[in-house]
């Protein structure tokens, strides 16, 4: 059925009809013969004469680092819920944390047929660079934030201070960090200088004998956790740069004898539910990840529909989740609500 059939079968003009699926202004009584019609009859207009008519697909694409990974499945959540509302759909791309494919991704969609992107980013490269700035369609950085374009990310260094300074707090002096990569300025850049903030706050100087470096997986929390308290075995308390990595850090513990708070404490930043449900449930730090994604997918919204928009920065706050790893108790938590 073409849209000159069903305006005729629902009684109305094609003008009507195009005003209808492109949320124009309509009398209620023509609004609700069409809708009747479409339930009718299920007619939907061709994307393709949309395309041709409007110069807009109507999909956005979201390039992503990681596909297993929570907080980034949050933020999809809330960029799709947005999405979908507005009658838009998503395009998603899968990088597996390869720096080459973020960039190849950019550089496909550049030439495919979207509207948008949201770059939910890890490391910047002179190539992400490059390549950015040759697209001619508008660009959303979400969870970092990037100069010259819009950004929608989190105070990863008030976050990182908060947990590292609530151990310390309980009398802890002797503080170790498992951290994530420099090229990462907000899990690795920002949360070790809120980690280091948090100790000149407490008149302690950080020991670089007490730091290391993990990747983002559970296995790289464990092995890190072990090369750092064999290192130095006096640590009392552990900050970590993620869930991922703390519960690693956790399981090197249980495996090892360390009780956990009593002989360690350990916090993390993300209020994973694996955190929440581990054998010592995890202080951490909950950052509003499908809030995100929904202010990034209306920031992006917004660029599209003044292309004029100058980009802006929005900063999301934190909460401090405080649990059995840190001596607290939490008994009353939903530990599935997200």
């Amino acid at each position: 059925m073409n849209i000159t059939e069903f305006a005729a079968y629902a009684g109305v003009s094609k003008a009507a009809v195009s005003r209808y699926f492109n949320n124009g202004y309509l009398s209620a009584d023509k609004r609700a013969a069409i809708e009747k019609a479409v339930a009718e009859t299920g007619y939907r207009p061709s994307m393709q004469a949309q395309m041709m008519r409007t110069r807009r697909t109507r999909q956005i694409g979201v390039i992503m680092p990681k596909l297993s990974s929570e907080s980034c499945a949050r933020m999809v959540e809330g960029i799709s819920r947005v999405l979908d509302e507005q009658g838009y759909q998503l395009l998603l791309v899968n990088t597996a944390n390869e720096n080459e494919r973020e960039v190849k991704a950019l550089d496909t969609l550049r030439h495919d047929a979207v509207d948008g992107i949201i770059l939910i980013a890890t490391i910047f490269t002179p190539e992400h660079q490059a390549v950015l700035d040759s697209l001619k369609i508008p660009v959303v950085i979400l969870g970092q934030q990037y100069g010259g374009y819009s950004s929608v990310y989190h105070d990863d260094f008030g976050a990182a201070r908060a947990a590292t300074a609530h151990m310390l707090e309980k009398g802890r002096r002797a503080p170790g960090f498992l951290g994530a990569t420099m090229l990462d300025k907000a899990v690795g850049q920002a949360r070790r200088a809120g980690f280091e903030a948090a100790l000149r706050d407490a008149g302690l100087v950080p020991r670089p004998q007490r730091v290391s470096v993990a990747r983002f997986n559970m296995e790289s929390g464990y092995q890190q956790a072990q090369q750092l308290l064999e290192r130095d075995p006096g640590i009392n308390c552990l900050f970590c740069a993620t869930d991922t990595i703390a519960i690693g850090a956790l399981q090197y513990c249980r495996s090892h004898g360390l009780r956990v708070p009593e002989d360690i404490m350990i916090a993390a930043v993300g209020d994973s539910r694996a955190g929440r449900v581990a054998y010592v449930p995890l202080t951490s730090v909950h950052l509003h990840y499908r809030t995100a994604g929904d202010k990034a997918a209306r920031l992006l919204l917004e660029m599209l529909a003044d292309p004029h928009t100058k980009p802006r920065d929005l900063q999301l706050s934190w909460e401090l989740k405080c649990r059995a790893s840190t001596g607290d108790e939490n008994a009353d938590e939903n530990v599935w609500a997200l």
